[in-house]
Protein backbone atom coordinates (compact mmCIF):
# COMPACT_ATOMS: atom_id res chain seq x y z
CA UNK A 1 0.00 0.00 0.00
CA UNK A 2 2.96 2.23 -0.35
CA UNK A 3 2.33 3.34 -4.16
CA UNK A 4 0.08 7.13 -3.39
CA UNK A 5 -2.44 5.61 -6.00
CA UNK A 6 -3.29 2.43 -4.61
CA UNK A 7 -3.38 4.07 -0.81
CA UNK A 8 -5.55 6.70 -2.05
CA UNK A 9 -7.63 4.00 -3.16
CA UNK A 10 -8.04 1.83 -0.11
CA UNK A 11 -8.78 5.50 1.15
CA UNK A 12 -11.62 6.26 -0.81
CA UNK A 13 -13.29 2.60 0.31
CA UNK A 14 -13.39 4.01 4.01
CA UNK A 15 -14.38 7.83 2.73
CA UNK A 16 -17.61 7.33 3.77
CA UNK A 17 -17.30 5.41 7.00
CA UNK A 18 -14.79 7.83 8.11
CA UNK A 19 -17.10 10.70 7.73
CA UNK A 20 -20.52 8.97 9.37
CA UNK A 21 -18.44 8.53 12.33
CA UNK A 22 -17.07 12.03 12.28
CA UNK A 23 -20.45 13.92 11.40
CA UNK A 24 -21.93 11.79 14.39
CA UNK A 25 -19.44 12.62 16.95
CA UNK A 26 -19.08 16.65 15.47
CA UNK A 27 -22.30 16.91 14.19
CA UNK A 28 -20.96 19.33 11.86
CA UNK A 29 -20.81 18.74 7.95
CA UNK A 30 -18.20 21.09 7.46
CA UNK A 31 -16.00 19.77 10.59
CA UNK A 32 -16.70 16.13 9.51
CA UNK A 33 -15.26 16.67 6.46
CA UNK A 34 -11.73 18.27 7.92
CA UNK A 35 -11.55 15.24 10.18
CA UNK A 36 -11.88 13.31 7.07
CA UNK A 37 -9.25 14.97 5.32
CA UNK A 38 -6.57 15.34 8.43
CA UNK A 39 -7.23 11.45 8.50
CA UNK A 40 -6.07 11.00 4.82
CA UNK A 41 -2.75 13.52 5.49
CA UNK A 42 -2.14 11.75 8.32
CA UNK A 43 -2.00 8.04 6.60
CA UNK A 44 -0.44 9.22 4.07
CA UNK A 45 2.26 10.29 6.32
CA UNK A 46 2.44 7.30 7.77
CA UNK A 47 3.99 3.73 6.83
CA UNK A 48 0.41 2.23 5.59
CA UNK A 49 2.50 -1.22 5.13
CA UNK A 50 2.64 -1.47 8.92
CA UNK A 51 -1.23 -0.94 9.32
CA UNK A 52 -2.71 -4.89 9.72
CA UNK A 53 -6.19 -3.33 9.88
CA UNK A 54 -7.13 -0.32 7.25
CA UNK A 55 -10.39 0.56 8.07
CA UNK A 56 -9.65 -0.01 11.85
CA UNK A 57 -6.77 2.75 11.99
CA UNK A 58 -8.62 5.15 10.06
CA UNK A 59 -11.62 5.09 12.68
CA UNK A 60 -9.73 5.52 15.39
CA UNK A 61 -7.31 8.06 13.94
CA UNK A 62 -10.88 10.20 12.95
CA UNK A 63 -12.00 9.73 16.59
CA UNK A 64 -8.37 11.35 17.87
CA UNK A 65 -9.30 14.33 15.66
CA UNK A 66 -13.13 14.75 16.64
CA UNK A 67 -11.49 14.30 19.98
CA UNK A 68 -9.37 17.21 19.79
CA UNK A 69 -12.19 19.16 17.82
CA UNK A 70 -15.02 19.04 20.52
CA UNK A 71 -12.08 20.39 23.23
CA UNK A 72 -11.65 23.08 20.91
CA UNK A 73 -15.00 23.66 20.70
CA UNK A 74 -15.65 23.50 24.16
CA UNK A 75 -12.59 26.20 24.56
CA UNK A 76 -14.04 28.17 22.40
CA UNK A 77 -17.88 28.29 24.31
CA UNK A 78 -15.81 29.20 27.53
CA UNK A 79 -14.09 31.97 25.79
CA UNK A 80 -16.85 33.51 23.87
CA UNK A 81 -19.60 35.79 25.38
CA UNK A 82 -21.31 35.41 21.87
CA UNK A 83 -21.31 31.66 21.63
CA UNK A 84 -24.84 30.31 21.64
CA UNK A 85 -25.66 28.08 25.25
CA UNK A 86 -27.20 25.35 22.99
CA UNK A 87 -25.88 24.96 19.10
CA UNK A 88 -28.19 22.72 16.55
CA UNK A 89 -25.93 19.83 14.79
CA UNK A 90 -26.05 20.60 10.94
CA UNK A 91 -28.81 18.68 9.31
CA UNK A 92 -28.24 16.45 7.12
CA UNK A 93 -31.14 16.23 4.33
CA UNK A 94 -31.83 13.89 1.31
CA UNK A 95 -35.06 14.36 -1.27
CA UNK A 96 -37.61 11.48 -1.48
CA UNK A 97 -39.80 11.34 -4.29
CA UNK A 98 -43.24 13.19 -4.45
CA UNK A 99 -44.42 11.56 -6.96
CA UNK A 100 -43.89 8.21 -5.64
CA UNK A 101 -46.63 6.47 -2.07
CA UNK A 102 -44.30 6.61 1.00
CA UNK A 103 -44.21 2.74 0.81
CA UNK A 104 -42.11 2.77 -2.72
CA UNK A 105 -40.09 5.93 -1.14
CA UNK A 106 -39.31 4.57 1.76
CA UNK A 107 -38.53 1.11 0.36
CA UNK A 108 -35.98 2.69 -2.52
CA UNK A 109 -32.43 1.06 -1.99
CA UNK A 110 -30.81 4.63 -1.65
CA UNK A 111 -33.35 5.89 1.44
CA UNK A 112 -32.83 2.15 2.89
CA UNK A 113 -29.33 3.23 2.87
CA UNK A 114 -29.52 6.45 3.92
CA UNK A 115 -32.03 5.13 6.80
CA UNK A 116 -29.28 2.62 8.12
CA UNK A 117 -26.66 5.43 8.69
CA UNK A 118 -28.30 7.74 9.55
CA UNK A 119 -28.48 9.00 12.89
CA UNK A 120 -31.42 11.92 14.42
CA UNK A 121 -30.78 15.20 15.03
CA UNK A 122 -32.19 14.49 18.66
CA UNK A 123 -30.09 12.15 19.48
CA UNK A 124 -27.11 14.54 17.88
CA UNK A 125 -28.28 17.32 20.49
CA UNK A 126 -27.99 14.87 23.31
CA UNK A 127 -24.70 14.02 22.33
CA UNK A 128 -23.43 17.70 21.85
CA UNK A 129 -24.46 17.98 26.16
CA UNK A 130 -21.87 14.97 26.48
CA UNK A 131 -18.70 15.77 27.40
CA UNK A 132 -15.92 14.96 24.92
CA UNK A 133 -14.11 11.98 25.95
CA UNK A 134 -17.97 10.48 26.88
CA UNK A 135 -19.31 11.41 23.28
CA UNK A 136 -16.28 9.42 21.86
CA UNK A 137 -16.68 6.86 23.72
CA UNK A 138 -20.31 6.08 23.01
CA UNK A 139 -20.25 6.80 19.62
CA UNK A 140 -17.38 4.99 18.44
CA UNK A 141 -18.36 1.58 20.85
CA UNK A 142 -22.52 1.62 20.65
CA UNK A 143 -23.11 3.10 17.01
CA UNK A 144 -19.59 1.81 15.24
CA UNK A 145 -18.79 -1.79 17.50
CA UNK A 146 -15.15 -0.51 18.19
CA UNK A 147 -13.68 -2.04 21.18
CA UNK A 148 -13.15 -0.40 24.58
CA UNK A 149 -9.41 -1.46 24.17
CA UNK A 150 -9.11 0.72 20.89
CA UNK A 151 -11.11 3.10 22.29
CA UNK A 152 -8.92 3.53 25.49
CA UNK A 153 -5.60 5.18 23.91
CA UNK A 154 -8.07 7.83 22.08
CA UNK A 155 -9.46 9.00 25.12
CA UNK A 156 -6.61 8.94 27.47
CA UNK A 157 -8.16 6.37 29.87
CA UNK A 158 -7.52 2.64 30.57
CA UNK A 159 -10.09 0.14 29.25
CA UNK A 160 -12.37 0.10 32.45
CA UNK A 161 -12.87 3.50 32.82
CA UNK A 162 -13.46 4.23 28.94
CA UNK A 163 -16.80 1.39 29.40
CA UNK A 164 -17.74 3.68 32.74
CA UNK A 165 -17.31 6.69 29.80
CA UNK A 166 -19.80 5.05 27.51
CA UNK A 167 -22.03 3.24 30.37
CA UNK A 168 -22.68 7.39 31.32
CA UNK A 169 -23.33 8.35 28.30
CA UNK A 170 -25.96 5.39 26.99
CA UNK A 171 -28.27 6.34 30.76
CA UNK A 172 -28.44 9.75 28.97
CA UNK A 173 -29.14 9.02 25.84
CA UNK A 174 -31.59 6.43 27.25
CA UNK A 175 -33.57 8.76 29.18
CA UNK A 176 -33.83 10.98 26.69
CA UNK A 177 -36.95 10.96 23.63
CA UNK A 178 -34.24 10.70 20.85
CA UNK A 179 -33.74 6.74 22.23
CA UNK A 180 -37.11 5.29 20.23
CA UNK A 181 -38.35 7.09 17.48
CA UNK A 182 -41.37 5.98 15.59
CA UNK A 183 -40.79 3.75 12.38
CA UNK A 184 -40.65 6.42 9.12
CA UNK A 185 -43.89 5.86 7.63
CA UNK A 186 -45.79 7.00 11.21
CA UNK A 187 -43.29 9.68 11.21
CA UNK A 188 -44.60 11.49 8.31
CA UNK A 189 -48.07 10.90 9.02
CA UNK A 190 -47.44 12.52 12.32
CA UNK A 191 -45.47 15.30 10.97
CA UNK A 192 -48.18 15.52 7.91
CA UNK A 193 -51.23 15.67 9.84
CA UNK A 194 -49.16 18.82 12.31
CA UNK A 195 -49.01 21.07 8.78
CA UNK A 196 -52.72 19.96 8.05
CA UNK A 197 -53.70 21.16 11.27
CA UNK A 198 -51.72 24.13 10.39
CA UNK A 199 -53.31 25.34 7.35
CA UNK A 200 -56.94 24.57 8.62
CA UNK A 201 -56.02 26.73 11.86
CA UNK A 202 -57.20 24.22 14.32
CA UNK A 203 -55.34 24.19 17.29
CA UNK A 204 -56.96 21.41 19.35
CA UNK A 205 -55.59 19.24 16.06
CA UNK A 206 -52.17 20.97 16.55
CA UNK A 207 -51.84 20.30 20.41
CA UNK A 208 -53.32 16.54 19.58
CA UNK A 209 -50.10 16.01 17.80
CA UNK A 210 -47.39 17.18 19.54
CA UNK A 211 -46.66 15.75 23.14
CA UNK A 212 -47.23 17.85 25.82
CA UNK A 213 -43.78 18.49 26.62
CA UNK A 214 -42.72 19.21 23.26
CA UNK A 215 -39.27 21.23 22.29
CA UNK A 216 -38.95 23.55 19.13
CA UNK A 217 -35.03 24.57 18.81
CA UNK A 218 -34.15 26.87 16.39
CA UNK A 219 -30.63 27.29 14.91
CA UNK A 220 -31.14 31.04 16.17
CA UNK A 221 -30.96 30.23 19.50
CA UNK A 222 -34.94 30.31 20.32
CA UNK A 223 -36.37 27.67 22.31
CA UNK A 224 -39.84 26.77 23.10
CA UNK A 225 -41.44 24.49 25.15
CA UNK A 226 -44.67 23.25 25.65
CA UNK A 227 -47.69 22.13 23.47
CA UNK A 228 -49.91 24.69 23.51
CA UNK A 229 -47.41 27.68 22.50
CA UNK A 230 -45.71 25.65 19.65
CA UNK A 231 -49.31 25.27 18.66
CA UNK A 232 -50.14 28.51 18.86
CA UNK A 233 -46.99 29.78 16.83
CA UNK A 234 -47.57 27.20 14.35
CA UNK A 235 -50.56 29.02 13.78
CA UNK A 236 -49.35 32.31 13.78
CA UNK A 237 -46.90 31.93 11.29
CA UNK A 238 -49.18 29.78 8.54
CA UNK A 239 -48.94 31.15 5.39
CA UNK A 240 -51.38 30.41 2.48
CA UNK A 241 -48.17 30.64 0.30
CA UNK A 242 -45.89 28.50 1.98
CA UNK A 243 -45.16 25.39 0.63
CA UNK A 244 -43.78 22.11 2.48
CA UNK A 245 -41.93 19.74 0.44
CA UNK A 246 -41.28 16.59 2.21
CA UNK A 247 -37.32 15.62 3.11
CA UNK A 248 -35.44 12.60 5.15
CA UNK A 249 -33.43 15.16 7.52
CA UNK A 250 -30.60 12.80 9.26
CA UNK A 251 -33.19 9.78 8.54
CA UNK A 252 -36.14 11.03 10.05
CA UNK A 253 -39.65 13.09 8.83
CA UNK A 254 -38.87 16.82 7.53
CA UNK A 255 -39.76 19.30 5.31
CA UNK A 256 -38.12 22.04 3.56
CA UNK A 257 -40.62 25.09 3.11
CA UNK A 258 -40.53 27.38 0.08
CA UNK A 259 -42.44 30.62 0.53
CA UNK A 260 -43.21 32.82 -2.87
CA UNK A 261 -41.30 29.76 -4.67
CA UNK A 262 -38.14 30.79 -2.23
CA UNK A 263 -36.25 29.27 0.52
CA UNK A 264 -37.56 29.75 3.73
CA UNK A 265 -36.95 26.79 6.28
CA UNK A 266 -36.14 23.81 7.56
CA UNK A 267 -37.72 21.54 9.93
CA UNK A 268 -37.07 18.42 11.55
CA UNK A 269 -39.12 16.70 13.90
CA UNK A 270 -38.51 13.77 16.36
CA UNK A 271 -41.66 11.14 16.73
CA UNK A 272 -42.26 9.12 19.78
CA UNK A 273 -45.52 7.24 20.50
CA UNK A 274 -47.52 9.07 17.52
CA UNK A 275 -46.89 12.36 18.76
CA UNK A 276 -44.05 14.90 18.19
CA UNK A 277 -41.57 14.97 20.88
CA UNK A 278 -38.96 17.43 19.16
CA UNK A 279 -38.57 19.86 16.59
CA UNK A 280 -35.55 21.56 15.22
CA UNK A 281 -35.33 24.82 12.62
CA UNK A 282 -33.78 26.10 10.74
CA UNK A 283 -33.37 29.66 9.25
CA UNK A 284 -29.85 31.14 9.06
CA UNK A 285 -28.47 31.62 5.66
CA UNK A 286 -25.43 29.79 5.91
CA UNK A 287 -27.70 26.23 6.38
CA UNK A 288 -30.06 27.34 3.98
CA UNK A 289 -27.26 27.98 1.54
CA UNK A 290 -26.11 24.33 2.11
CA UNK A 291 -29.82 23.31 1.00
CA UNK A 292 -30.21 25.37 -1.50
CA UNK A 293 -27.11 23.96 -3.27
CA UNK A 294 -27.83 20.29 -2.76
CA UNK A 295 -31.09 20.98 -4.68
CA UNK A 296 -33.44 19.37 -2.33
CA UNK A 297 -36.61 21.06 -3.36
CA UNK A 298 -38.17 22.18 -6.41
CA UNK A 299 -38.49 25.90 -6.24
CA UNK A 300 -34.96 26.40 -4.20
Amino acid sequence: MNDDVTLAEAFEQHRRHLHTVAYRVLGSVAEAEDAVQEAWLRLHRSDAAEIDNLGGWLTTVVGRIALNTLRSRATRREDSLEERAERLPDPVITRVDDDLPLSDRLDQPEQQALLADSVGLALLVVLDQLGPAERIAFVLHDLFGVPFEEIAPVVERTPAATRQLASRARRRVRGSAAADPDDPRRQREVVDAFFAAARDGDLARLVGVLAPDVVLRSDSGALYRGAERIASNALMFAHPDRVTHPVLVNGQAGVVITLHGELFSVMAFTVVAGRIVEIETYTEPEQLERVRAAGVASGT
